[in-house]
């Protein structure tokens, strides 16, 4: 691991002064991801500026009936939190599917958004990897592979993005609000992470310098009938193969409202948009489910070793409408 000098922050103008003045620095939250991979050699920063006491950790509601959640509030306190449990369950069982209770009392929600992939390749550093190395290629297409994305990916890189927390928050229109050194900012989850085109190393729209500072959920009373599912190789503290957020609202048989995201088939959270037009005005039964999947996955191009997670995907959007349809109708 390369030195490094560490200086904390005691206000947000002051912090994001301190990256400013040096783009060789890093924010410190949890560090759940960020130490691990300085110990692999893949960020070096020259210094950390620890962020943790910043008065960033509140979780309120808004005055329209949303919530704002601070970038520095644990994981562990997002997922206990009464509101988000009650408004949006699907968060809060995201939050709880990934990692283990002592990671999740460390990792912050802004250092959970931009936490990178786990590609093998990628934090192997003896390997080429267009996201750490720009233009050195993408070994996992014709390697090791079964984990990797089936939608959106390129053949510059077909990595996934690992969190769960980002899926939830995806699926419910979530606005990221940052700082930078000319003001505060904000971009709607929908376009912080970018496509993966021939620019994998530019993972997402933040300005330079920036600082998270929060995230915002608008008012969404579909969120109340909601669910992440998780399926992953073994049952606890693994990343997920295939994961899915949805919520449905549904009046005398018909789905009036419907929000879904899928995780790990793509290098940013899957906002299923096309399956989203499909259940909307559509009778609320397991055929519709199923054509809403179908409609999402046509874009699919899995490789040679990861078609499964088509299957998978349209499982579990179905199994998952379907329970959420009877307990609706409880």
């Amino acid at each position: 691991m390369r030195e490094f000098g560490y200086e904390r922050a005691h206000d947000v103008a002051g912090a994001v002064a301190l990256l400013d003045a040096d783009p060789d620095t890093r924010f410190l939250g949890g560090g759940t991801n960020l130490v691990d991979l300085m110990k692999t050699g893949v960020e070096r920063p020259a210094r950390l500026v620890d962020i943790r006491e910043l008065p960033l950790d509140r979780i309120e509601v808004t005055a329209e009936g949303g919530l704002r959640i601070g970038a520095t509030a644990t994981n562990g306190d997002l997922a206990a939190h009464p509101e988000v449990r009650r408004r949006y369950p699907a968060l809060a069982q995201a939050v709880l599917a990934g990692a283990s209770g002592q990671l999740r009392n460390m990792a912050t929600v802004g250092g959970n958004l931009l936490q990178r992939t786990r590609c093998g390749y990628f934090t192997d550093v003896s390997q080429p990897c267009n996201k750490r190395v720009p233009g050195s290629g993408c070994p996992a297409i014709a390697g090791e592979h079964r984990n990797h994305a089936i939608l959106g990916a390129s053949d510059h890189c077909v990595a996934v993005h690992a969190s769960d927390m980002a899926v939830a928050l995806t699926a419910f229109d979530a606005v990221v609000h940052y700082e930078t050194a000319d003001g505060p900012g904000q971009s709607p989850l929908a376009g912080f992470y970018l496509p993966v085109g021939d620019t994998p190393h530019r993972e997402t729209a933040l300005p330079a310098g920036a600082l998270i500072t929060g995230v915002t959920l608008p008012p969404a009373p579909v969120a109340a009938n909601s669910r992440y599912r998780k399926v992953r190789e073994r049952a606890s503290y693994a990343f997920a193969i295939g994961s899915l957020a949805a919520a449905l609202d549904i009046r005398d048989g018909v789905v009036r409202d419907a929000r879904l995201a899928f995780g790990a088939v793509a290098s940013r959270p899957w906002r299923a948009s096309a399956a989203e037009r499909v259940l909307t005005g559509a009778p609320a039964v397991p055929e519709t489910y199923a054509a809403a999947a179908d409609a999402e996955l046509a874009a699919a191009r899995p490789l040679p070793r990861n078609g499964y997670k088509v299957d998978l995907i349209r499982n579990l959007t179905v199994t998952v409408l379907t329970e959420l349809a009877e307990e609706a109708a409880r």
